[in-house]
């Protein structure tokens, strides 16, 4: 019986979770490990909580309330977890459950002192770490007190605090148990925490020590700041020593208090810098004992380390694999797609697979490896002139890793790969046709492809698509395409650089570029007040779409149709989705909800329009952008011809406006055919899904989405998938959300964001990159989730990133911010479009700006004032 409900930690190892928790299968791990001390102590197992529980049947029924909670709903949270502990609480242990633990207890030395601590099974785990979510109580001495303290980490499951963590990292309550650690007690001369790699930076390679005097507890609860070490290659290559005023002493008697540090001794280090070598070396080997960086509790005893606790640093951005020991240099493909969510496995080896490079995957997001890019002069620089264009907090992270002597290495030329270099003007005529000719040829790759893909199943599928891939890469490398593409790009610099030469005039291409021609994206919000046209003369049909979440997606067009007016109605967003059904937030990944599978998320959008203009707002909108670059196109001419030789400037600028105006609205065409062959792809794909729930091979059609395309191929030949392999990439994909992907991310992990290094801007402001003329202020409305827009005219978009899909919301904003974007990005150039002062790649936009605050976005100049 002791067996069952206590366990030696000697006894125990990572594979024990379920039985002894998270924190008692490491430590049994760190006991295993040689060289690393761990105090002795013993585990109650989860058997013992699982019997406390059963005792009493209303925490059973409780915890199925609290599972079914909004993890919103704080106050009743807050009131059922307080009665599951007040419930455990008050359980008392039974009589042999009791004998068991006191008897090892006894075996330990029944008077000594213990930290007893919690040790759940959903903690210290590689995704999620629960640090400090449940209770350890500290220098806890005698049988009695010993149960006390083991009855209230039981209980410690069920703080509001620890309840609302699992809500958030998706963890059902119910499957979670607490065991407990009954560990000796150290009286340590100092203690801290050891970081196997920079919590802060995420470089592995170098470790960081927190170290104080006394118990670590001062340390964990904020009571001191600590001395902090940094460490790399076996040498201490920064400190800072700080002043330690109090610390945490143990009582004789049982418990632990404050105490004041002598004057003197406060400014002397924790740790000499040889401790402090020793310890990351003792780091090191724990690190490679659990296969990823740690964080680590010590206490240093007698001049000897000994080590309370090891958990997975779960905050650190995770590093491509390479299969090599060489630096590499990643940049980071969301941030110039506009998708920075993590993608689910089929989504990334798509991309992969249609891609023009090669990509690397990590944390659910896709890299390109720049460093043979990076290593030859003359190909870094075209890569950060380009970059730079783009954006300038991508540009500033590569310079601080270039600055860093020996880490990109040198070579004589890049070798093949990477974003075209720019440079001169591409060899292109100024003809409409050549824009025409180039949307014709897409339309027509994909009209085969729709055609030829319908006969095709089963493996044969595969086949096939890998195929198409091909093709899919040969529409997109098309030389005329790429020229067409910069010919626009480079007009609209050469205009911005020679306009603010000659005339002083910053972004004046800004307006020269209002409603340009044959742009797919800003087409497609102007088409949805077409839409709102159609629909706003009924209010039954008003109502309706107010109601409309409570309508099931397949059934909403069908419902609508049985209105006054509903017939039109439905035929006007038919139409709509019949050409732009395939786009939908997040469109890179083809695992994402496309508007024609989900079209009750455009409906915010259209009851927004409907409120917000008159009829015919989309064809006056359009004429007015095209009017307003009209005339500004002869304000600069006549300025121009009144310079020095300004017949010869007025003559070289009009070749670039119209140069602009016939190639940049293109700039935006292709992806839209990437995106209209995904979802050829996706369609096919997904009857395949349904081909496996028929024969029992999978429960539900989504699973594939978890699988990668291989591996899909592989399931159809063999009609077999791994469950459990689904599982843990479910489990993975929802941890990677809480993870945000740097710009630029190195070998040795480091993660960087990049800085503007700007001095011109108010203080207080927050600055950006300035990617369309003008100042607006207004309301700034806050928006993470496109269905959940609420705009009135006038308010100031604030969000994360746009893609194609936010433009419809474009159309009812007076300005712009995002924390992602360049220059040529999509959003940028639909606010050119739509004549929104817009400022992109604002760190942290959407956590310094709250909803309803009024702002003054600075588009000419890049920053936003926030307003008393």
């Amino acid at each position: 019986m002791i067996e069952q409900y206590v366990r030696d930690l000697r006894e125990v190892d990572e594979a024990q979770v379920a039985v002894v928790g998270g924190k008692g299968a490491h430590l049994g791990g760190l006991s295993r490990i040689e060289g690393i001390r761990v105090p002795a102590g013993f585990c109650v197992t989860t058997d013992a909580f699982r019997r406390i529980v059963a005792e009493s049947p209303s925490i059973t029924d409780r915890l199925d309330q609290l599972s079914r909670l909004n993890p919103d709903d704080r106050e009743a949270t807050r009131t059922l977890s307080a009665e599951i502990r007040r419930t455990v609480e008050g359980i008392a242990i039974a009589g042999d459950l009791a004998a068991a633990i006191t008897r090892t207890l006894a075996q330990h030395g029944e008077q000594a002192a213990y930290a007893v601590r919690s040790s759940a099974t959903a903690e210290d785990l590689p995704t999620a770490s629960f640090a400090g979510q449940q209770d350890t109580y500290l220098n806890v001495v005698g049988p009695t007190a010993i149960l006390q303290h083991v009855s209230r980490c039981w209980a410690s499951l069920f703080t509001e605090r620890a309840v609302t963590y699992r809500q958030r990292n998706g963890i059902d309550h119910r499957t979670v148990h607490m065991a407990v650690v009954v560990q000796r007690m150290v009286f340590p001369h100092a203690a801290g925490i050891l970081f196997t790699a920079d919590p802060v930076t995420g470089n592995r390679k170098v470790a960081t020590v927190d170290a104080g005097f006394g118990l670590g507890e001062a340390l964990v609860s904020g009571l001191v700041n600590p001395d902090v070490f940094k460490v790399r290659d076996g040498e201490v290559v920064a400190k800072e020593i700080a002043a330690k005023e109090r610390a945490v002493q143990a009582l004789s008697a049982g418990g632990t208090q404050e105490v004041a540090v002598n004057g003197q001794r406060q400014k002397q280090p924790a740790l000499t810098d040889a401790q402090v070598v020793r310890l990351v070396r003792l780091g090191r080997r724990i690190e490679a004992h659990f296969g990823r960086p740690q964080d680590i509790e010590w206490c240093l005893v007698d001049d000897d380390f000994q080590i309370v606790q090891s958990r997975p640093i779960t905050t650190l951005f995770p590093i491509p694999e390479t299969g090599d020991q060489e630096n590499h240099v990643y940049v980071s493909v969301g941030h110039q797609q506009m998708m920075t969510d993590p993608m689910k496995p089929l989504g990334l080896s798509m991309w992969q697979l249609t891609a023009m490079v090669p990509m690397h995957e990590a944390a659910g997001r896709l890299f390109v490896d720049v460093t043979r890019r990076l290593a030859s002069p003359a190909s870094r620089a075209g890569l950060l002139d380009v970059i730079g264009k783009g954006d300038p907090l991508t540009r500033d992270a590569l310079e601080t890793v270039l600055d860093r002597d020996g880490f990109v290495p040198s070579l004589p030329d890049a070798g093949p790969g990477g974003p075209p270099a720019g440079g001169a003007s591409a060899p292109i005529e100024t003809d409409p046709a050549v824009v025409t000719g180039l949307i014709e040829r897409s339309q027509a790759s994909i009209a085969a492809l729709e055609r030829d893909i319908r006969t095709k199943t089963g493996p044969a599928l595969f086949d096939f698509l890998l195929e198409a891939f091909e093709e899919h890469k040969r529409v997109l490398s098309d030389p005329l395409s790429m020229q067409a593409i910069m010919a626009g790009m480079e007009a609209t610099w050469w205009l911005n650089d020679k306009l603010q030469e000659w005339l002083g005039e910053r972004n004046a291409a800004d307006t020269l570029t209002l409603s340009a021609p044959d742009n797919v994206t800003s087409e497609m919000g102007l088409a949805l007040l077409d839409v709102a046209d159609v629909i706003r003369p009924y209010p039954e049909l008003v109502a309706f779409l107010r109601g409309v979440e409570y309508v099931e997606d397949y059934a909403f067009l069908d419902e609508l149709a049985k209105l006054v007016g509903g017939t039109e109605a439905r035929d006007a967003i038919e139409s709509y989705l019949e050409r732009y059904g395939m786009r939908c937030v997040g469109e890179i990944d083809i695992t994402r909800p496309r508007w024609r599978e989900r079209p009750t998320t455009l409906v915010p959008v259209i009851l927004d329009n409907v409120r917000n203009f008159e009829p015919g707002a989309a064809e006056r909108r359009f004429e007015e952008g095209r009017q307003k670059a009209r005339k500004k196109e002869q304000e600069v001419l006549s300025r121009l011809r009144a310079l020095p030789d300004g017949e010869r400037k007025a003559d070289e600028a009009k070749r670039m406006i119209d140069r602009v105006r016939t190639f940049i609205g293109y700039r935006e065409y292709p992806k839209y055919g990437i995106i209209s062959r995904y979802f050829v792809y996706k369609r096919a794909l997904l009857e395949e899904a349904e081909r496996l729930v028929r024969a029992d091979v999978l429960p539900e059609q989504e699973d594939v989405f978890y699988l990668t395309f291989q591996e899909f191929h592989d399931a159809v030949r063999s009609n077999q998938v791994d469950g459990r392999l689904i599982q843990q990439r479910r489990d993975a994909f929802r941890a990677y959300h809480a993870l945000t992907p740097p710009r630029v991310l190195t070998s040795d992990g480091e993660a960087l964001t990049g800085a503007y290094r700007r001095d011109d801007v108010p203080a207080g402001a927050l600055i950006g990159l300035p990617v369309s003329a003008g100042t607006i202020e207004g309301r700034a409305r806050v928006v993470l989730d496109m269905t959940e827009a609420d705009l009135e005219a006038g308010d100031i978009l604030v969000t994360a990133f746009t893609d194609p899909s936010w433009s419809p919301l474009f159309v009812g904003i007076a300005g712009l911010v995002t924390e992602v974007g360049g220059l040529m990005t999509h959003g940028a150039v639909i606010a050119r479009e739509y004549g929104l002062p817009a400022v992109v790649g604002v760190e942290r936009a959407t956590r310094l700006i709250r909803d309803g605050q009024r702002i003054r976005v600075h588009g000419t100049d890049g920053y936003i004032e926030i307003l008393p």
